[in-house]
């Protein structure tokens, strides 16, 4: 966190696999949020469905944080990512250094599971 006048205080990105979500903590409040699923087949993988930004912090690089983080965590654990969020999506085409493409098989699979139940997402 910051402690320089006028600053922002940086979040704390949180990963809570079991809920699926990815989480955006300052000062004790989650200002953002990645909803994922995980993914067995075709591959071992994580679908981020949605991103979401507290307005009160919008624009201040949270969305950005967040997708930077969730890519770099599934590339520690050796996970494909399928961006089904049309957020994560765009920030991956603008970083493909950090965000390697998916296959459609995979894109596919992540929507179908989706449509499992989409009261869900």
């Amino acid at each position: 966190m910051s402690d320089t006048p006028g600053e922002r205080p940086v979040p704390e990105l949180i990963d809570d696999r079991t809920a699926g979500m990815l989480r955006a903590v300052a000062e004790d409040e989650v200002i953002g949020h990645i909803q994922y699923l995980v993914l067995e087949t075709p591959e071992a993988a994580l679908a981020p469905v949605h991103t979401i930004v507290d307005p009160g912090h919008e624009g201040q690089g949270v969305a950005s944080a967040l997708a930077a983080e969730f890519y770099a965590r599934a590339d520690r654990e050796g996970l494909a990512v399928a961006p089904l969020c049309t957020y994560v999506a765009k920030w991956a085409q603008r970083h493909p250094e950090q965000a390697a493409p998916a296959s459609e098989e995979l894109l596919s699979a992540a929507r179908a599971k989706v449509a499992e139940d989409p009261t869900l997402w």
